[in-house]
């Protein structure tokens, strides 16, 4: 996928809205409990974040097969929200569809594509995603806003991503976008340094946020402020409101969002 990835070229025809939908015949447990391993949940169930993978294979597949107005290789995933509708029976097989809709650019001259994917158990909804990725920066001039405000709750836990953590997520996750892997492959997409997956970070928060509410996260929406490079710590911190967090790096808001419990 990242060798088509890498070689596929913008379409101009590639009309506004774009979709596809896939089969998944069942989900493999094996790689869950790799997955609840390398992210920090317990025992061996379907954790939320999780979904995420296969919501992104499938965004991602859709990507692939049809004319896009974008390079897909350096797209930087700047929101998500994830829901999981109910208990997820790992034998039976998903419909999973993603449809593709380009944003108006924003004052800056910014450009997001949005990825709406719903994931379907026959006729019940199983889970949904939605992914808003920058396409093409805006001007830094133009798009300088205030900083968000450092919130002051209760850290929940802390976490140091190892040189290799891009790699490592990747080989988990599927996702080889080149700015998660080196130092070189990153520079090539117009990144200082290799940054950690968002969802790697969606992924820890949740996990921590279940350890310290002793509940499970069936819904997370976050927002991801600023990268974070690989070799950085980040704490989470809890909000004001009930499932209400953010993660730090070096005293800045890197992700924000809220967790809904079971």
């Amino acid at each position: 996928m990242l060798l088509r990835a890498l070689l596929k070229r913008p379409s101009r025809r590639a009309g506004a809205d774009i979709g596809a939908t896939y089969r998944l015949p069942n989900i493999d447990l094996a790689h869950v409990r790799r997955y609840n391993a390398a992210i920090g949940f317990a025992g061996d169930a379907l954790p939320l974040p999780f979904l995420y993978l296969l919501a992104q294979r499938a965004q991602l597949a859709t990507m692939l097969d049809r004319p896009t107005p974008f390079k897909i290789p350096g797209l930087i995933h700047v929101e998500n929200t994830l829901t999981m509708h109910g208990p997820i029976d790992p034998a039976r097989p998903l419909a999973i569809s993603t449809e593709v809709s380009m944003q108006a650019p924003a004052a800056n001259g910014a450009i997001h594509c949005l990825l709406e994917t719903r994931a379907f158990d026959g006729e019940r909804l199983a889970f949904a995603c939605s992914s808003n990725y920058l396409v093409r920066r805006g001007s830094k001039a133009e798009g300088k806003s205030s900083a968000t405000a450092t919130p002051a709750g209760q850290p929940l836990g802390r976490w140091t991503l190892a040189r290799d953590a891009g790699r490592r997520y990747a080989a988990l996750s599927g996702d080889w976008n080149p700015i998660h892997l080196w130092q070189w492959s990153a520079r090539l997409m117009g990144m200082r340094a290799p940054i950690i997956h968002g969802a790697h970070s969606m992924a820890k928060a949740c996990a921590l946020l279940q350890q310290a509410s002793g509940r499970t996260v069936e819904s997370v929406r976050c927002r991801f402020r600023s990268p974070v490079a690989l070799g950085e710590e980040l704490v989470l911190i809890a909000g004001g409101a009930e499932g209400e967090f953010a993660a730090l790096c070096k005293d800045r808001v890197a992700m924000e969002g809220r967790a809904g419990f079971a």
